[in-house]
């Protein structure tokens, strides 16, 4: 049995290299002349060592040019030569062809029925050895081009785009036989113990010669340990080791080939069969990974690592290959197995090699992931925007025309309604849409396909390359999508905003359909990082872009005078004067808006942006103390003449920078006002998403015993946006400013 599955790469080498030295026996035997001309039409490199090849049909020809009577065996070459370069590329396509549709079909049915894997196990052998001497031939040929008088075999001949499907079908029964291991080892212990026992036995009573006595202690020991096996060894998990066994058969063969012994091996031909099955039988219960190894071993990529690359980037573009693409980490597994004892200094760079690989491998694929799910992200963000009112006044025109008669206007440009891309007229015809949902289908049923991938010690998760590719990118598209321009004070409406991250998020959440990955873990991560002041890269968030916007950009524009607070609509509104140009302040300070804002960047963001608007207040504070202070000796004087109102006149009309304290005074009631209405859009917010801990704060405030000395409830209150008699924020800004002003003081003074 162990015949069954030799590679046939070794009997070709073989084979060239056996009857090139005994040539005389090509011209003796047809057979072998037959054989040998096979293997030549076969190949046109043979392998020496890992990516060192020869090409055969030229070192041959120089070594039959000096023998006499050889023009004829050297035109036979010649002509093996060229049916090679012709004929061999098309005769190992279709092989790998049908070998691709035959480990399928085996994969699926062994999946369903994993008891088969016991009475199957050759069989799958088979096929991963002669998928892998296929690989093998791939590799070396399209590395080692033909080379032709006046031209070159183009590499467009080697390049086989379903590649990756054969190397995926390779792992998968790779994975298959490691799984259900103990399903094959008790299979075949009971096989050993029931049937191979018993039939050694028979065979060994059935000799028609008289066993000598070392041969007959070998055979006696060969059917003891075959018969003392049990399946409660495979139940108790014991570690079996067939080694002496497998040493023994060597050792009978030995014997028995001597001239001079009276049992020869080649006598009992049934008695040396069974054996080499028995001695497969024995490497399926404690040799399967080694076996494994020497049937379907593909580290000789690790020497092709051009090719292998290539191949892993042509796959990554070719849609309907995706789904294959994880073979190619998982074949950077198998390079620790070119590695040798003997050779440890190759070692180092082989296992750096291999970590490299894998790493470039599965992060290239969570960026193809990534991109394909942004640019669904995009289109369905545009889908969402079309709905927006804003769009609305457009489609309105376009029914009042519609209804003119107006023959002028027969031929108006028809705006296509939100919606319409959701009606098909026939399955066949795909959209963008449709073939970038196929694309990330097959991509993620990759990347889920087995949740770590083993390198050397190393351990490798696909799905974490993914979520973490996912996170950066939703965070980057948080920020985009706010849009600050700082040179035109421009910005995205919160409410607009909230909508497209809204659209976001929902397509985000359907890739928990395709692949294993918490999403919400990514929202709570990337979303909790933009209500702070920085990101984990550094890098500004929502917060800080709408605090520097409200706080630089609008209050100035209220400050100036044409925006005013109105109480009734509770936003600012512009009164603008004739031939002005309009602003619509109420577009980003109605309550609206602010409780979008409040529901992006949440009581971390709002206490961000309220601490901003404290600062800005404190600083007119300090500005308001100067002026007073300027103004001291006036202020007494005023106070003191109150009830003379000559004198009052007089001083009033020494008083300095009066315009100045009130638009200080303004810019004060500005701040305070849109504070207000900040506060009010986050309990409105919070009463929605956490009712039951906003009514506890409302509890704790309203029943607090004996005023708030830690200031813990204030604090508390005024983070939920609930109204304090004194406002902790205000007061610790007006706190820290003053600590500032003595420190600066005590340095002057210095």
């Amino acid at each position: 049995m162990s015949c069954e599955f030799l590679s046939l790469e070794v009997l070709e080498r073989w084979i060239i290299f056996g009857f090139m030295l005994a040539h005389t026996t090509l011209q003796q035997n047809d057979k072998a002349l037959k054989i040998w001309i096979g293997a030549l039409e076969s190949n046109w490199v043979i392998a020496l060592f890992r990516d060192e090849v020869v090409y055969i049909h030229s070192y041959i020809q120089s070594h039959f040019d000096g023998m006499k009577g050889y023009s004829k065996r050297i035109s036979e070459v010649k002509e093996c030569y060229n049916h090679a370069i012709q004929k061999s590329i098309y005769k190992h396509r279709e092989r790998r062809k049908f070998l691709r549709t035959a480990l399928k079909e085996l994969g699926l049915i062994l999946t369903d029925q994993p008891g088969l894997l016991g009475p199957k196990a050759l069989l799958i052998f088979m096929g991963l050895c002669y998928a892998r001497d296929e690989v093998y031939w791939l590799l070396r040929h399209h590395d080692n081009l033909p080379l032709q008088k006046g031209k070159n075999k183009s590499t467009d001949d080697m390049a086989d785009r379903q590649l990756p499907e054969l190397l995926f079908h390779m792992e998968e029964l790779r994975i298959l036989v490691r799984k259900y291991s103990q399903v094959m080892q008790r299979y075949y212990v009971q096989y050993l113990s029931g049937f191979d026992a018993i039939q050694l036995n028979i065979l060994m009573q059935n000799l028609q010669v008289i066993c000598p006595e070392d041969e007959s202690t070998v055979l006696s020991s060969l059917c003891s340990t075959v018969t003392n096996l049990s399946v409660k060894q495979v139940e108790d998990n014991e570690i079996f080791d067939f080694r002496a066994f497998r040493l023994d058969w060597f050792r009978l063969q030995a014997y028995t080939s001597l001239g001079k012994s009276s049992m020869a091996l080649k006598n009992h031909r049934d008695l040396a069969v069974f054996l080499d099955q028995v001695s497969f039988h024995t490497k399926m219960v404690d040799n399967l990974d080694e076996l494994m190894v020497e049937t379907s071993d593909l580290s000789i990529f690790c020497f092709y690592s051009k090719i292998f690359e290539e191949q892993f980037h042509m796959c990554l573009e070719f849609p309907a290959q995706n789904r294959f693409i994880i073979a190619f980490p998982l074949i950077c597994s198998h390079f620790q197995n070119c590695t040798h004892e003997l050779c440890p200094e190759e070692r180092h760079h082989i296992r750096e090699r291999s970590l490299s690989v894998v790493n470039m491998f599965l992060d290239e694929m969570a960026k193809e992931a990534k991109n394909i799910i942004t640019t669904i992200c995009d289109e369905q963000c545009n889908m969402s925007d079309k709905l927006l009112p804003k769009h609305c006044a457009v489609l309105i025109t376009q029914a009042v025309n519609r209804k003119k008669k107006d023959k002028n206007k027969k031929n108006l440009y028809e705006i296509s309604n939100p919606g319409m891309e959701s009606f098909r007229k026939t399955r066949e015809d795909l959209t963008t849409m449709d073939k970038l949902h196929m694309a990330l289908t097959e991509l993620c049923f990759a990347i889920n396909y087995c949740p770590t991938v083993n390198v050397w010690e190393y351990t490798f998760a696909p799905r974490e390359y993914l979520h973490q590719h996912i996170e950066n990118r939703f965070a980057r598209a948080l920020v985009g999508m706010v849009m600050y321009n700082q040179d035109t004070s421009e910005i995205a409406k919160p409410s607009e905003l909230l909508v497209s991250v809204r659209a976001y998020m929902n397509v985000l959440q359907t890739i928990e359909n395709y692949v294993h990955i918490d999403i919400t873990r990514v929202f709570n991560n990337a979303l909790l990082q933009q209500t702070q002041a920085v990101d984990s890269h550094g890098e500004k968030t929502i917060a800080s872009l709408y605090t520097q916007w409200y706080s630089e950009v609008l209050l100035r524009r209220v400050s100036a005078g044409n925006i005013v607070f109105s109480m009734n609509q509770r936003a600012f509104v512009s009164i603008n004067p004739e031939g002005a140009i309009p602003s619509n302040p109420e577009e980003f300070s109605d309550i609206n808006e602010l409780r979008a804002l409040a529901e992006l960047i949440g009581p971390y963001g709002m206490k961000q942006l309220n601490e901003t608007l404290m600062w800005h207040i404190g600083s007119q504070v300090q500005e308001l103390k100067k002026l007073v202070v300027n103004n001291k000796e006036i202020l007494i004087s005023l106070r003191t003449h109150f009830d003379k109102p000559e004198i009052m006149k007089e001083q009033f009309k020494k008083l300095q920078n009066v315009d100045n304290v009130l638009q200080r005074m303004t810019i004060v009631g500005v701040i305070l006002s849109f504070r207000q209405l900040a506060q009010e859009s986050l309990e409105d917010v919070l009463e929605q998403r956490i009712p039951f801990l906003l009514s506890s704060i409302k509890d704790i405030k309203h029943h607090l015993p004996s005023g708030d000395p830690m200031k813990i409830v204030s604090e508390m209150s005024s983070a939920a946006g609930l109204t304090c008699k004194v406002d902790p924020t205000l007061a610790n800004a007006l706190r820290q400013q003053k600590a500032e002003q003595k420190k600066m003081k005590r340095v002057m003074d210095w």
